[in-house]
């Protein structure tokens, strides 16, 4: 996709802790499902806040926030099958089931669903679709299927990948995703 670092590696011989990145990592809660946004901060806006919105106090969470206040998806983004910072993948592998929360270009308020949970993906869908929130889950490019996607590599091997339009992001119908998304998990984990 054009990265400018292949892996977590590679990129933390350039940017620093503190400075230009940070990882937020809350483990209370279930080991059953774990909400992360790998792209957090200013690399995709707002994809930490509604991380943490699904989160809530049930759900715990992983979070690598770009610190640039002018945006650092261009310095800081590492694609989801390639993402290996080793906090997140410590993190995951003790988690059954991985929800990747990003952000993708768009006018239309809407969400594209992944990942290799499908009966997962298809309830999100469905009660994304209840709360009024336009949800491709087969015609778009952010499929997640990649065996190594950060969603995938939970304990059960299938997680989602869940993509906010720029629209949708910090729109009035952003919380009405959230509880749609919180709702499906809650039936999920129940």
């Amino acid at each position: 996709l054009g990265d400018k670092y292949p892996n977590f590696k590679t990129l933390s011989k350039h940017a620093v802790p503190g400075r230009d990145y940070r990882i937020i990592l809350e483990r209370t809660g279930t080991d059953r499902v774990a909400i992360i946004a790998p792209h957090g901060g200013s690399i995709e806006r707002r994809t930490s806040e509604i991380a943490r919105a699904i989160a809530a106090d049930h759900y715990p969470y992983y979070l690598f926030e770009g610190l640039d206040p002018d945006g650092s998806f261009d310095e800081l983004h590492i694609t989801s099958h390639r993402f290996d910072e080793p906090q997140c993948l410590e993190f995951v592998e003790s988690i059954d089931t991985v929800i990747a929360i990003h952000g993708c270009n768009g006018d239309e308020k809407q969400v594209l669903l992944g990942g290799l949970h499908a009966e997962l993906k298809e309830s999100i869908a469905y009660f994304l679709r209840e709360a009024g929130i336009p949800t491709d889950v087969e015609t778009h490019k952010f499929q997640g299927k990649h065996r190594s996607n950060i969603c995938n590599r939970g304990r059960l091997g299938a997680g989602v990948q869940i993509e906010f339009s720029d629209a949708l992001r910090g729109a009035a119908e952003e919380a009405n995703a959230v509880d749609a998304i919180r709702i499906a998990l809650s039936q999920a984990v129940a």
